[in-house]
This record gives structure tokens, sequence and C-alpha cells, in this order.
């Protein structure tokens, strides 16, 4: 029998495929075969001299943008991952970062007086003293200014542990104490520092303008909380305020309440919102709270109202219809407050020289004709606390600082000092020219 012969060999792989699967699959070789890896994997390489320089660069800027503890370098875990995506990598110690951090610290705070040397403006400071959660009291002090592009700069400059007694001789010592670190006179480079109206704080700034010349302003934004909060102790109002919180303290607490308003949202069209709760030391909140109450009025009636929801002995949580009407009101009392706050907190534009015309149109809105008589208390009161704590910021003193006045002066939007008296405005442009002359 004659065999035909060829010198290629496909024919003979093709029959083993067919006829002898099992030698096919064992005769495969493989050492010859290569080996494809996932795409997620890389090649593993030691880690270079360059590579872990780089490495512990950057695990120290996870520490600093991302607020992370020095212990992270110390944790098994964090060490182990390191370790697994840099063999060969070495996590340096935590007195290490501690060093690194204490460095970066010092080339970040040269930098910044640096800048503060290089600026073209005057600087104003804001200052706040406040509480963290675990009750650590804080000093917090910023700068501001505008840099040789004409845009607003801001930076803060500290925030302190305050473990001494909060008194007004001790802030204006610890406000010092930051000017001279950052190199800069509070006498010759602040114009101004914006503080909020506790007595202490209010206090410091005093001294410090007795003692350096300095302008204080008082923080708008807690003007208008101290305002609002002020007239809503109204007892009507505060009642219904006081219904409306426990009822979304209702829903909050309960799955099966907060599952059914979601059926009734879906059922009657309205938004798959979530209440909203109010806290006390954002009177806005309790703004947001109200609308989104009123939104979903419909659905909570409904939810409160199923018996396999709410049981008999928290029918009570239901909303009174006058209580509803005085929250509705209580809205549109509220809109032009809220609305002036959202605009007092902005940090790219300037809001000192809006403030005046702002006061004004605040004192107007609450010249708003309400049916309901609680409301028509809360714009009476609202009215009171406006001209009162806004009349320093709103009135041309010819022996104040007049930082307001001046500012409103000088913005093309306002310069015609439409709520000044004639001489006034005579007086503010008068003054406004000295100064100029007095600057050259």
């Amino acid at each position: 029998m004659e065999l035909a012969y060829h010198t290629s060999t496909t024919a003979m792989l093709e029959h083993l495929k067919r006829r002898h699967p099992l030698v096919s699959r064992g005769g495969n070789n493989d050492k010859t075969k290569q080996r494809t890896l996932p795409p997620y994997l890389g090649k593993e390489a030691q880690c270079t001299p360059e590579k872990a320089v780089e490495l512990s660069k950057r695990i120290l800027r996870v520490i600093v943008k991302d607020m992370r503890p020095l212990s992270l370098v110390e944790g098994e875990a964090f060490i182990d991952m390191i370790e697994y995506a840099c063999p060969g990598f070495k996590c340096p110690s935590r007195w290490w970062f501690t060093k690194q951090l204490e460095k970066a610290y010092q080339r970040v705070l040269d930098d910044l007086k640096g800048n503060l040397k290089k600026r073209s403006s005057k600087i104003t400071l804001t200052t706040d003293a406040w509480t963290s959660i675990a009750t650590e009291a804080y000093l917090g002090v910023t700068c501001h200014y505008i840099n040789e592009n004409w845009e607003m700069v801001s930076f803060v400059l500290c925030t302190k542990p305050l473990e001494d007694r909060h008194t007004g001789d001790n802030i204006a010592l610890w406000i010092e104490e930051v000017a001279e670190k950052f190199d800069f006179s509070l006498h010759d480079d602040v114009q101004t520092i914006v503080h909020d109206n506790a007595a202490n704080v209010v206090k410091a700034l005093r001294i410090l303008e007795e003692k350096h010349g300095v302008a204080s302003l008082r923080c708008a934004g807690h003007t208008t909380q101290l305002i609002v909060n002020h007239a809503l102790k109204e007892p009507r109002i505060n009642k219904a305020l006081g219904a409306a919180r426990s009822l979304v303290t209702y829903f909050h607490s309960s799955k099966v309440a907060t599952l059914k308003l979601k059926l009734k949202q879906e059922q009657m069209g309205t938004p798959h919102h979530k209440l909203s709760q109010d806290v006390p030391i954002r009177w806005n909140s309790s703004f947001y709270m109200i609308k989104r109450l009123l939104e979903q009025r419909w659905p909570v009636t409904a939810t409160l109202s199923d018996p396999e929801v709410t049981k008999a002995a928290k029918h009570y949580l239901d909303m009174r219809a006058d209580q509803w009407s005085i929250l509705g009101d209580l809205h549109q009392a509220l809109e032009p407050f809220e609305q002036a706050t959202v605009f007092l907190s902005g940090e790219a534009y300037v809001t000192v020289s809006v403030l005046p015309p702002l006061v004004k149109g605040l004192q107007k809105s609450t010249q708003k004709a309400f049916e309901s008589a609680p409301i028509a208390t809360f714009q009476t009161a609202a009215a009171a606390e406006i001209a009162s704590r806004w009349k320093v910021e709103t009135t041309y003193d010819e022996d104040g600082k007049n930082v307001c006045i001046f500012a409103t002066a000088l913005d093309p939007r306002f310069r015609k000092l439409k709520f000044l008296s004639t001489d006034d405005i005579l007086k503010v442009k008068i003054k406004l020219q000295t100064l100029a002359l007095d600057a050259r």
C-alpha cells in the first residue's frame, strides 16, 4: 500500500482533531504556547528609586488633600496594598511623613507670604469662632484681596484651637498674632475685618479698631439669621413650625411611612423628594423644610390618613388647615430673605456694595400685606430688626468708617445712592473725592 506524502502537516493535524480529539488536546505543548494576561494586569516590575520617591510624594498628597491621619501609613492593610501595587517599595515611617508634612507646610506658608507681599490691593479679613462636633473650639481667619489680574483671591490663614477663654481681649490678641505670622500690618494693610455679632467678637474688633484703626463689618449673613430668628418667635408661627418639625421627624424615623409616601408621590404625580429637616443654626433650613412640605402636602396627608401606616395615636401629626395656611404665607414672607442669604453667601463676587440697596429691598418686602395676623406680626418684627441691626450699614455718618456706603457709591450699579437723602449723597461724594486726593 502506498501512502501519499506531503511536506505539510496540516492534513495530519486536521485528522487528529476530527478522529482523535483526546490525542489532539494532549499533544499541545504548553511551553511553546504564548500566554495572554488580562488587560488590567501590568508587567511585574521592581520599584525603582525614582518611582519610590514619586510614590512617597503621592501618599503625602493623599494625607494632605483628603485630610487623612498620619497613622494611615502604619495600617497593615495600607502597607499590604502599597507593597502589592509596587513590589519592592518600602513605605516610609509615620515620623518621615510628619517631617515632610512640616516642610510642605513651610513651603506653602512662604508662598502665601510672597503672594501677600506682591498683592496690589489691601486685605480684608473674615474671622469666626466656632465649635466642632467634638466640642473643640477654633478661631478661623481668612484673607481676601484682588490680585494683579483683578481676580478675587482668598486664603485660610489659620484654624487655631482655642484653649484659653474666648474673651474680647484674647480674640484681638489672636488676630494680631495671625497678622504678625504672615508679615502684614493691621494698620497699613488691612481694609476691613468681617465678623459675626457675638459680643466677645464685637469687643475684640472694637479693640483692634482703637489700636490699629482697622474698620470692622458685621457679617450680613449672620445678621440676617438674627433678624429672621427674632421674627419667627411669633407664637402661632412657632407652633406651626414645631408641628412641621414633628411631622418631618416622623417620616425620617419610619421606613413604612417613607415607603408609603413614595407610593403616594407616584400616584399623585408629585416629585419624588424626601422631606427636609431644619436645624436651629440655619434659619433658611426652616424655609427649605416649609417649601418641601408645601410641595408634598397631599402625599403627606394621604400617607398620614392611611390606617395601615399611621396608627390612631399618631394622627395628631397631620397639621391643621390653619397651620398649613400659616406655612404657605410664611414661605412667601421668607422668600426675599432666602434670596438675600444665597446672594450674600457668594465667594466669586463683591457683596459689600450691594448691602445697602439689598437692605432697602428687604425693608420694602416687609411692607407686603398679608391677611394672616401671624405673618403680619412677623413682617412688623422683621422690619424693626432690619432698621435696628443695619442702621450703621445704610446711613451716612460723618465720623464713621462708612464702609458699605462708600463701596455702594463706587459701584456703577448703585452710584446714585437713591436710599440716601440729597444732603448725604453730596457729603458722600465730597468725602470720596477727598479720600482719593489724599491717597495720591
